[in-house]
């Protein structure tokens, strides 16, 4: 039925008095008031149409009795603020029979005129479908994250400001952190500087609205330190307004695929420095026979340098004619590369040099391949068949150049240095000279063999001429050592600058096969007209300022200076006057007694050389230990040490002493062959106790020599010799070798003990070292005990030796026997 209209079509409203209960009974909400029994009062007529009940049934009746036990239950918590006089709410699951819902329900106090709580209003609203969709979406969050958090490369999502929000299981096991320690950090604290920048700017674009996403490749800092190579795909999420929210990015770890790149690199770099090296002339180019390269001989061959002959067409460059009749040759690198095939001249071919003259060459060429077989380019290999030309021209190569790097040898660099200061000296510039010297290469060799040897100095070489300005001049004067004329300078700054950089190059250098060189560089330098005139005297200022350089135990640079003469002059004194020691008996052996922590006694000695002329000290052993090693006087003197220390203990020990005594062996001593041989002689000779000898090596000496020093400390341990780390914490600080090789003692670096006091840290440290010792059942000594505090704190951290001044110096033989006192 129709409702009626006014005369203009619009329809009549129902009386105004009748809106309230229209509105209350007609609200999708189920309404109802109880009294202070709980008993329904009033109930809207939406439970008839939801719920199928008549309201009036429910009049008079009991919450609890309509509604259940279990949903009164449920909500009785929020009916009893409610009737505490307390607004209250209650969602949650309400059951209708066997039929599950979900509701929200809101309970308010309804008061008298006298304030008191009467009664309490309902209204429930049925939630049910919106939960499902909450629920729903919750799901689909899980699953959201569930794939973010398992996802196989590394996931992030990160604030506008940089710091992490959420990160994955990848990005963790990538950079070593756990998922809090990574969330209390920002994108900046895991890059380093020099990449931080291009990040940052990247994403002030992307928030900017400059670009949707972005890709990089960047480093990341891994927890313990090393650098991570990842690749990065970063995109913005924003809001409904546009807003940015998070950033969302994808992390895959490409380290491997770098080590690869940087492989492949050394590949070509070793390549390049053959080709230069070998006594054929080699062109190559690419597809198009278009040059790339030409070696030294090739440029000779030629006329062209390589620089200037790239790109040109192979046949501008490499003009071939018959020698019968003159005409054009076709250049068989072509063939070659068409026909994916080796190809060689024909007899009696003609190479016209740039400048005219015709040389009688043979040539082989060859398409070179990837990985895939597809040609990628072609090589040349040819030689001057005229017996003459081609030996000349190999010999004066071979007189001017080092057969192994290719650079000039030291015959060509008094000339070089010869032009360098006339030219400055007209110009009024200065020259430097830089005497570069590998340190201990010696060992390279001995570890790795020759054959690695050469090809590290091949590639250091050319990591070196890479580096150097265009007009520096770089000669192989001998061995290991190197020299750089650094021409047309206006101050010695720029030869600082350059030393360093060749410094931070040079020690860069790898070769295949070798895992870690550890090369380390040291720079002597001269400069003209400041330190000398003429080109011997640089070369013998630059010489002294390295020597200088090596007597202090360091590496770097060193610029000479007129005092170097005066220690030159001193090092050849005490080098004269060493080679004499031993026969005139100025050498002696001095013993420090090693203190058991535990009881106060002496419990072993450590031999320490000493050398005194009437009654007085020489030189210290700072002083003339390393002359001593620089000159080899190292060996006899080693040798004299181990006995000398054998048969004193051989003679406590005949006492009824049986203390062990530890002797001090150089590098240059350990890594001699014979020094097994000496080490047995030693032993046989006093016919001492093995396990009363202990040998103290240094960390680096243990650590720089592999396999071989591995297998030797395995020897001398068999014969039931000890072995000691001394000054242990101070060198490579690696721990892993502590379970390879077979150390008895570690002895704690002075530098920790003198500390220990004072520095919470250097505490620490201490005890982590004795504890780790301990663990590893490994014997402690701490160095440099000088006050009873100390003492204190190291017998309290568990070291079971002590030794230092606080208990006695070195001492002479007989006054050590003193300490000693009767034998037990």
């Amino acid at each position: 039925m129709r409702p009626p209209k006014h005369a203009e079509g619009v329809p009549t409203l129902p009386d105004e008095s009748c809106w309230p209960e229209r509105i209350v009974h007609g609200a999708p909400v189920l309404l109802t008031w109880l009294d202070l029994d709980q008993r329904f009062g009033y109930v809207n007529d939406t439970h008839r149409h939801w719920l199928g009940v008549d309201p009036a049934q429910m009049i008079g009746k009991r919450l609890i009795e309509v509604v259940g036990a279990a949903n009164y239950a449920r909500a009785r918590a929020a009916l009893e603020r409610a009737y505490a006089g307390q607004p209250a709410s209650y969602e949650g699951e309400l059951f209708n029979g066997s039929e599950r819902r979900y509701a929200h329900g809101n309970f308010q106090p309804d008061f008298d005129a006298a304030g008191r709580v009467r009664g309490i209003f309902t209204a429930l609203v049925d939630i049910t479908e919106r939960r499902e969709l909450e629920l729903r979406l919750h799901e689909s969050e899980r699953r959201f994250f569930s794939a973010f958090q398992h996802a196989a490369i590394g996931m992030a999502l990160t604030g506008t400001d940089g710091r992490f929000l959420r990160v994955n299981a990848a990005v963790c096991r990538m950079l070593g952190y756990t998922q809090e320690e990574l969330l209390a950090l920002s994108v900046a604290d895991v890059t380093p500087v020099d990449d931080m920048a291009t990040d940052a700017e990247q994403m002030r674009q992307l928030l900017a609205g400059q670009c949707e996403n972005y890709q990089l490749e960047k480093r990341n800092r891994h927890k313990d330190g090393h650098v991570v190579h990842i690749q990065l795909s970063v995109s913005l999420v924003r809001d409904e307004e546009g807003a940015p929210l998070y950033f969302v990015s994808q992390a895959q770890d490409i380290s491997q695929r770098k080590a690869f790149e940087d492989a492949l690199q050394r590949e070509r770099e070793l390549a390049e420095v053959t080709l230069r090296s070998i006594g054929d002339a080699v062109i190559i180019t690419d597809p198009q026979s278009r040059i790339r390269s030409l070696n030294p001989i090739a440029e000779a061959m030629t006329g062209w340098g390589s620089a200037e002959a790239q790109g040109r067409p192979v046949e501008q460059v490499f003009q071939l004619f018959d020698a019968r009749d003159g005409r054009p040759v076709a250049n068989p690198l072509r063939a070659a590369i068409d026909n994916n095939t080796i190809a060689d001249l024909g007899a009696r071919t003609l190479l016209r040099h740039r400048h005219g003259f015709d040389t009688p060459v043979e040539d082989s060429s060859a398409p070179i391949h990837d990985h895939a077989g597809n040609v990628v380019g072609g090589v040349l290999v040819f030689h001057d068949v005229s017996e003459t030309r081609a030996l000349a021209l190999k010999l004066i190569h071979l007189t001017q150049h080092d057969t192994l790097t290719g650079l000039p040898n030291r015959s060509q660099l008094h000339e070089h240095l010869a032009q360098a200061l006339a030219h400055a000296r007209r110009r009024q510039q200065r020259v430097a000279l830089l005497y570069i010297d590998i340190h201990q290469f010696k060992q390279i060799n001995d570890q790795h063999g020759h054959a690695t040897g050469d090809g590290v100095l091949r590639a250091f070489a050319a990591q070196l001429q890479r580096s150097l300005p265009a007009d520096a001049q770089l000669i192989r004067y001998g061995g290991d050592e190197f020299v750089v004329v650094l021409s047309q300078l206006d101050n010695t700054g720029e030869a600082a600058r350059v030393a360093r950089m060749l410094i931070d190059q040079g020690e860069q250098t790898r070769v295949e096969g070798v895992h870690a060189l550890g090369l380390h560089l040291g720079i002597g330098i001269s400069v003209y007209p400041d330190d000398a005139l003429d080109p011997e005297t640089l070369l013998q200022h630059a010489e002294t300022a390295l020597v200088a350089l090596r007597s202090q135990g360091v590496h770097g640079c060193r610029f000479f200076t007129a005092s170097m003469d005066e220690r030159a002059r001193s090092r050849r004194s005490i080098e004269s006057a060493l080679r004499q020691a031993l026969s005139r008996r100025q050498l002696s052996l001095h013993y420090q007694p090693r203190i058991s922590a535990a009881n106060g006694r002496i419990v072993g000695a450590e031999a320490l050389l000493r050398w005194h002329v009437q009654g007085r000290e020489l030189y210290t052993p700072d002083q003339f230990i390393a002359v001593a090693e620089d000159s080899g006087l190292i060996l006899p003197i080693g040798t004299w040490v181990l006995r000398q220390a054998c048969r004193q203990a051989r003679a406590w020990q005949q006492q009824g002493h049986r203390i062990p005594v530890s002797v001090n062996v150089s590098p240059v001593q350990f890594q001699h062959p014979d020094f097994p041989d000496w080490l047995d002689e030693a032993l046989a000779e006093s016919a001492l106790d093995p396990g009363l000898l202990e040998l103290e090596l240094t960390e680096r000496m243990v650590m720089s020599g592999g396999d071989v020093t591995g297998n030797l400390l395995q020897r001398i341990r068999q014969r039931g010799v000890r072995l000691s780390l001394d000054d242990f914490g101070t060198g490579y600080c690696s721990l892993s070798y502590l379970k390879h090789f077979p150390i008895d003692t570690l002895k704690i670096d002075r530098v920790f003990v003198r500390d220990v006091i004072g520095d919470a840290d250097t505490a620490t440290i201490t005890v982590a070292i004795i504890e780790m010792a301990r663990r590893l059942d490994k014997l402690v000594v701490a160095e440099g005990v000088e006050t009873p505090e100390q003492a204190a704190f190291l017998r309290q951290a568990g070291c079971a030796e002590l030794q230092g001044f606080l208990f006695a110096a070195a001492l002479p033989a007989d006054e050590f026997e003193r300490l000693l006192g009767p034998p037990d």
